[in-house]
């Protein structure tokens, strides 16, 4: 006799478990099983910018020192920049360039001058000129390509790094009288591009 008894249960239902609903994982803080694999995550992009980050300062120098680029290494260095835009490092990228990396290497270029006497020095400058206007500084703006919308480009901060920290310190006033009555094209070149009443990114491009 089955009165007041209720129907028996199907069997599915008791395979359900229990009526408790988990907590939806978006609303809630990472539980403390969690934070191992958060920190690892973490720690593994602090890696990959670091190591990106060493590759472009690792190639800049080498540029200075007047090396290339190898083979397929701008598109590498190119993604790597891309990749650090997106990082907390973002921000950073164009002052870790002109206070750290262009100092760095145009203080080589300077040592170079520095290291001639007399009529050579300004020889030597018209070759380093030469060297970092058609050689350096269009391999920088390549490397950095990815990087835009700054106030001033990498252009700009470089012909200004050369001015400032290059020019400023040779004594340009007495190689010029060594170089008279006429000084080598490149040094013209480069006074009207580096003048100070000017901007060095009119000049050519």
């Amino acid at each position: 006799m089955t009165r007041g008894f209720p129907p028996s249960l199907p069997v599915e239902f008791h395979k359900m478990g229990s009526f408790r609903r988990p907590r939806p994982r978006f609303m809630s803080s990472p539980v403390l099983s969690d934070l191992p694999r958060f920190q690892a995550t973490r720690q593994a992009l602090q890696l990959s910018s670091s190591s990106a980050w060493n590759s472009v300062q690792t190639a800049v120098i080498n540029v200075f020192k007047g090396g290339g680029l190898q083979s397929n290494e701008l598109y590498a260095l190119n993604e790597n920049i891309r990749r650090l835009l997106k990082s907390e490092l973002g921000s950073f990228i164009t002052d870790y360039f002109q206070n750290q990396l262009l100092a760095k290497g145009l203080f080589f270029v300077e040592e170079k001058i520095k290291l001639c006497e007399g009529e050579n020095r300004i020889e030597v400058l018209a070759e380093v000129w030469d060297h970092f206007f058609t050689e350096t500084l269009p391999t920088l703006q390549a490397i950095f390509y990815p990087v835009q919308g700054q106030e001033l480009t990498i252009r700009q901060i470089s012909l200004l790094g050369f001015r400032d920290l290059v020019l400023l310190k040779v004594k340009l006033g007495d190689l010029l009288l060594l170089a008279q009555p006429k000084p080598p094209s490149s040094i013209v070149q480069m006074l009207l591009i580096l003048q100070p009443g000017g901007t060095p990114g009119s000049g050519p491009r």
